[in-house]
């Protein structure tokens, strides 16, 4: 399985120069922390040269194992051709698609592209992606796994997904080793949503108004959203402090703030997704 650092050729962004994971127990913990059986497909983003594939194929009904690297796409044929289970794409990671019908994801994806990478997975509730147990950079894995959310598109995530920590990876188990340490997350689709499917864009839109300044008062923050009196029940509902910041509102709670908002604020006053 391979640890990648992007660089600009072929006019990919995935061609790249690889760190390839050696610690075999580590390996199988992946590949056992993700609890798959015969009846399920799983997608693997970046196989390398088919460390973790390998395992993968001993425990799924279908491995679609992903890699741009020609060389690497020769290896893994080789290592996988006697083997059903597993088919090989040649493309492009972000040139995917995804399987339309339910799937697990357990890759160590490349450091460039990690946020892209979640989007891909995350950004459409409604999609078949299921759980997935995924080795990125210890800083992304913070950023996406912190109490106190930032980012409107990681709190999104959060009302249909669990994204949860589970332990750092040393840089020490790849060869050679890249310049900073690895983490192991957990993505759990939960299994009553928060928001329904139908209202992403809808939260998105508060989510992305309301976190332009995420250390903002919750009463500062949604000030232009709900009246005093509407922000005052609104506190109280929360149970939570007049200078709490926005940012530390727990997934339930900002639920609270967006049923809140569909039951009481005319529509007019919600706030719309901002193009990009």
């Amino acid at each position: 399985m391979a640890k990648k650092v992007y660089k600009h050729r072929d006019k990919s962004p995935n061609f790249l120069g690889q760190h390839l994971m050696h610690n075999k127990k580590l390996l199988h913990e992946i590949v056992d922390r993700a609890n798959i059986s015969k009846k399920d497909t799983v997608v693997e983003l970046g196989a390398g040269k088919g460390a973790l594939t390998t395992v993968l194929n001993q425990r799924a009904g279908k491995v679609l194992a992903v890699e741009y690297d020609a060389s690497f796409v020769e290896i893994l044929k080789r290592k996988t051709g006697e083997n059903a289970v597993t088919k090989i794409i040649h493309q492009d990671i972000m040139k995917i698609r995804l399987p339309k019908e339910k799937f697990i994801v357990v890759s160590n994806i490349p450091y460039s592209i990690t946020t892209p990478i979640m989007k891909m997975l995350l950004n459409k509730p409604s999609s078949g992606f299921q759980k997935g147990i995924i080795i990125m950079e210890k800083g992304a894995a913070k950023r996406f796994t912190s109490q106190f959310v930032k980012d409107s598109y990681v709190l999104a995530w959060r009302m249909w997904f669990d994204i949860r920590y589970v332990r750092k990876i040393s840089r020490n188990n790849f060869s050679p080793p890249p310049n900073v340490d690895s983490a192991m997350i957990i993505i759990t689709r939960r299994k009553e949503p928060i928001i329904p499917n139908k209202d992403y864009f809808i939260f998105l839109g508060l989510a992305q108004y309301v976190l332009k300044q995420p250390n903002a008062t919750i009463g500062l923050a949604l000030k232009g959203i709900f009246t005093t009196s509407q922000l005052k029940r609104l506190r109280r509902n929360l149970g939570v402090s007049n200078d709490a910041p926005i940012g530390s509102l727990t997934a339930i709670q900002w639920g609270i703030v967006f049923h809140t908002m569909m039951k009481y604020v005319r529509r007019p006053l919600w706030p719309r997704v901002k193009k990009k």
